[in-house]
């Protein structure tokens, strides 16, 4: 799969979003319900992410995950342990990023830990939330980490999409701190075109 590696900065030592999850959206006029609709077009990864997320066609993960594997690599990041970020929503049945790690765990070799770390309070979609500042005062005290999974390990911090780096920065504030990580690699499947 072809991808366009796209640096992610914050607070680890090295981010990337494998590419962008949308080239270009137009706006094609208002469906009979008065809804706008729009002709997306996504990059190769937007388009197997969105069609797992949305549809729960799962034909793409075995080639993202080998796709995020062979990125890993060719960066020698040595990374020991996958820890993805918790679900903003815990009562979909139908997780995609657990889906997504187990697999780029096997093609890694490494351990998957997300169970090390879980959202500890509710938050509503960040999405809705449009200034950064109170993203992450929502985020404050949201997780709990659970040291003994992750101390001392060079983790690979996983998420799906990047959008403002809210939720990144929040669970790789609290693996850092609580979990005593010795370094922390993020890795996105996607990222927006704009930090929204």
């Amino acid at each position: 799969m072809k991808i366009n590696p796209i640096k992610l900065s914050g607070d680890w030592k090295a981010g990337f979003a494998l590419d962008v999850q949308t080239v270009s959206s137009e706006y094609i006029g208002d469906d009979e319900y008065g809804h706008a609709r729009f002709d997306t077009k996504r990059s190769e990864a937007g388009e197997l992410l969105y069609r797992l997320k949305y549809a729960q066609d799962r034909l793409g993960v075995w080639l993202l995950a080998e796709t995020a594997a062979a990125f890993v690599k060719s960066r020698r990041w040595p990374v020991d342990v996958i820890v993805a970020v918790p679900p903003s929503r815990e009562t979909r049945a139908f997780q995609p990023l657990h889906i997504l790690s187990r697999a780029l765990g096997r093609s890694l070799g490494i351990p998957v830990r997300s169970d090390c770390i879980v959202k500890i309070r509710p938050t509503p979609e960040l999405k809705s939330i449009g200034e950064f500042s109170e993203r992450l005062r929502l985020l404050d005290g949201a997780y709990s980490v659970s040291a003994s999974a992750i101390e001392g390990r060079k983790v690979l911090l996983l998420d799906d999409l990047y959008r403002s780096g809210a939720t990144l920065k929040s669970v790789a504030g609290a693996i850092a701190g609580a979990g005593r990580a010795k370094d922390i690699y993020v890795l996105t499947f996607t990222r927006t075109r704009v930090k929204r």
